[in-house]
C-alpha cells in the first residue's frame, strides 16, 4: 500500500495543477463510474506546498495516478515536476 507525492516546480501555475487533478479524476470516472471513484480514491493538492498526493491502493486510485502522471507529464513537462513514491 503507498501513495505518489508529486512536487511542482515553481513555474507550473497552481490553478493549472489542480484543473489537470480535475480531469485526471473525470476521466477516471469515465473507467470505474463516479461512484466507485468518490468511494475508492483518495487524493490531495495543496496549492501553498505545491503537493498532490494520490493513494493508490485501490483500482481507480492507480488509475488516476496513472492518469494523472501522463496528464502532468504532457502538460508541465519532465522538468515541471518529481513524483515521490510515499509508504502508507
Amino acid at each position: 500500500m503507498h501513495s505518489f507525492r508529486y512536487d511542482f516546480a515553481a513555474q507550473v501555475p497552481t490553478d493549472e495543477i489542480a484543473a489537470t487533478l480535475i480531469l485526471a479524476v473525470l476521466a477516471t470516472e469515465c473507467l470505474h463510474g463516479s461512484t466507485s471513484v468518490r468511494r475508492e480514491t483518495a487524493y490531495a493538492f495543496d496549492p501553498q506546498t505545491r503537493e498532490c498526493t494520490i493513494d493508490t491502493t485501490s483500482r481507480a486510485g492507480a488509475d488516476l495516478n496513472r492518469l494523472f502522471a501522463g496528464f502532468a507529464a504532457r502538460e508541465f513537462g519532465p522538468g515541471g515536476f518529481l513524483v515521490l513514491r510515499v509508504p502508507a
